[in-house]
Parts: structure tokens; sequence; C-alpha cells
């Protein structure tokens, strides 16, 4: 809703330290806007309540005349989300196109196709506004790196973990850093870590993440459900698992390609796999074919 989109916004602009919060708070204090309390504001009584459209004009306000005297990179992250308030990607458009020089605007999404068509189709309101950039994951040698290197500045060892992450994230960078900060709070300043090490960061890694993979799984069509757990497996959507699970040929298909528009499933040169590693060792463990 725009009292999402406004609540967001505000809390945002409301969290950057140093200068930029200065003169944000100036900014806001001469316009009448309350930064940091606009969710609160939002949930008031009926007739106190301010309109949300007219607070995000507020604080998009606030956060382009800041900008203009402290040059601010802004992300936009899950911005595919945006298509699904009415008039939400107009008023970003409206506000940020002229403060192109002063703003550097970064719109991070993890469902491909609708990305696509927020900056591709000509009936949108960001069309031919910004450059594609695909993002593929790290390799596993930067993996490796990152994580050695983060034990060794904080006073600890790593042990064979960067390679035990390496392997099990497949350079997904959520989940690589995930993995890794679970295991580093299991080793004591100057310790290191061991093969028990990660058995105990896995193990409470599953535990974290099995209530939201179990919703998102529950919330898919029976085909998507079955052609990930057939991938999940390691065999084919058109073969012996296909076969085992009763899927035809054109379900698949259209499952397929519907999870690789979400952003749940990626086509490479070896085929096709699930993007998210510890999505697909729940589906596995869970649902083993």
């Amino acid at each position: 809703s725009m009292s999402d989109v406004a609540a967001r916004l505000d809390d945002a602009i409301a969290r950057v330290p140093g200068g930029f919060a200065e003169l944000a708070n100036k900014v806001a204090a001469a316009a009448s806007v309350n930064l940091g309390v606009v969710s609160f504001e939002l949930r008031a009584a009926t007739r106190s309540r301010p309109d949300p459209l007219l607070v995000a004009h507020g604080l998009l306000d606030v956060l382009t005349r800041t900008a203009a005297e402290s040059p601010t990179v802004v992300v936009f992250d899950e911005f595919s989300s945006i298509s699904r308030v009415d008039g939400a990607a107009g008023l970003l458009r409206t506000k940020l196109q002229h403060h192109f020089q002063d703003i550097g605007l970064v719109f991070a999404g993890s469902e491909p196709s609708m990305m696509r068509t927020l900056f591709s189709d000509q009936a949108a309101p960001f069309y031919a506004q910004a450059d594609l950039v695909e993002i593929g994951p790290l390799s596993n040698e930067e993996v490796v790196d990152v994580v050695t290197e983060g034990f060794i500045e904080t006073g600890r060892r790593a042990g064979p973990l960067p390679r035990n992450i390496a392997a099990f994230t497949r350079g997904h960078p959520q989940r690589s850093m995930q993995a890794a900060d679970t295991a580093w709070r299991l080793v004591a300043p100057g310790d290191e870590a061991d093969a028990t090490t990660w058995e105990e960061a896995l193990t409470l890694l599953r535990d974290a993440t099995a209530d939201g993979n179990e919703r998102l799984f529950s919330g898919l069509q029976d085909g998507e459900k079955a052609v990930l757990r057939a991938i999940a497996s390691g065999g084919s959507i058109f073969g012996t698992a296909a076969s085992v699970l009763d899927l035809p040929t054109g379900t698949a298909q259209h499952a397929r390609r519907r999870l690789v528009d979400r952003g749940h499933l990626t086509s490479g040169d070896s085929g096709v796999s699930i993007v998210d590693p510890v999505f697909a060792d729940w589906i596995r463990r869970r649902f083993p074919i």
C-alpha cells in the first residue's frame, strides 16, 4: 500500500547517520515532516491519520533537497514489488527524474521478469530510465577469500569453513553471508573453526530458515512444486524424477518458465538450477524423491 511505501521511505531516511542526517532533519523540520515517526502516524485514528500519498510526496522532497547538498546513493531493494502499489512507481519517477545528478539510484530485485517489465515496457513510468545489469553468483574463490579474511580480521581462524560455505551456498551472496555469520558466532576469539563448527552452523541455518521455506513452498502451484522437487533432487523435469512425480511435459515447461520469471530458477550452461541453495536443501530434505 502507499502507507507501506511512505513508512519505508521514512525509516530509510531516518536511519542514515552523519552529515546527511543533520541536513535531512533540517529540511524535514522546515517542511513539517516528522522523520522517524511516519509509521506511527499512519496507524493513528482515522480523523488524525495523514494522507499516505501526501506523506510520501513530502518524504521524497526531503530526500531530493537533502541530496542536493549531500550527494547520495539510494538503493531500492526488491523494487519489483512497487508494481503492487497503484501510482507508486509514477510518484517515484516524477519526484526523482530531475535529480539524477545529485542522487545515484540503484533498483534491485529478485524477480527478473518483473524487473525487465518495469524498465523495458513503454507503458511503465521507468521505461528506459536505467541500465539493466544481471548480477550472478560469487565465485568459490571469492566466497573463500571473504570468509577467510572476515575471520582473520576479527581474531578468529576459519579452518575448513570457507570451503564448506562455498560448496553449500554456490556463491549466493546473501546465503553466503548468512552461513558465514552463523558459523562465526560459534567460534570464540582466538579459536579456529573445524568440521563440527560447520555441522552446527548448518543445523542452525536450516532451523532458522525452515518456516520461511515452508511458507514459500506452500504458496506455489502443484506443477511448480513438482518442478522444484525434481531439480532439487538432481533430476530432470522430463526424466525419471518427472515420472515419479507424475509431472506432464506441458505442465513442467509452463511451471519452469514461471519459476524462472519469478527468480526461483536460473538457466545456465549446466542447465536449470534453484537460485536459493538453502531453499533447494530444504526441498531435498523435506520432500526426498
